[in-house]
């Protein structure tokens, strides 16, 4: 038996925006990609579990329209203040 290295490929690194040049998804990306997995995973446990999780997916749906609408919602308010997300850079 020969001896391999588990961990053979090369490291990978954050993505870098390609506005912004910053590493890391922009706020909307990631809003985009939270609303989504709620809406799934709230439409699955309504599917599964109580019919009463079809309040969670009409919270996020509303929370997006917010987003378009006003520019802001709650979740973009936490991910700017706590974890320093930055908006993406218009060209």
């Amino acid at each position: 038996m020969s001896t391999q290295t588990r961990n053979s490929s090369p490291a990978v690194s954050a993505p870098t925006c390609a506005m912004s040049g910053e590493r890391g998804w922009p706020l909307e990306r990631v809003l985009f990609a939270m609303g989504g997995t709620m809406g799934v995973a709230s439409a699955a446990l309504s599917a599964f579990v109580s019919p009463k999780f079809l309040l969670l997916t009409a919270f996020v749906g509303a929370n997006q329209l917010l987003y378009v609408a006003v520019g802001e919602c709650p979740a973009s308010i936490v991910l700017q203040r706590v974890f320093k997300v930055q908006r993406q850079v218009a060209s």
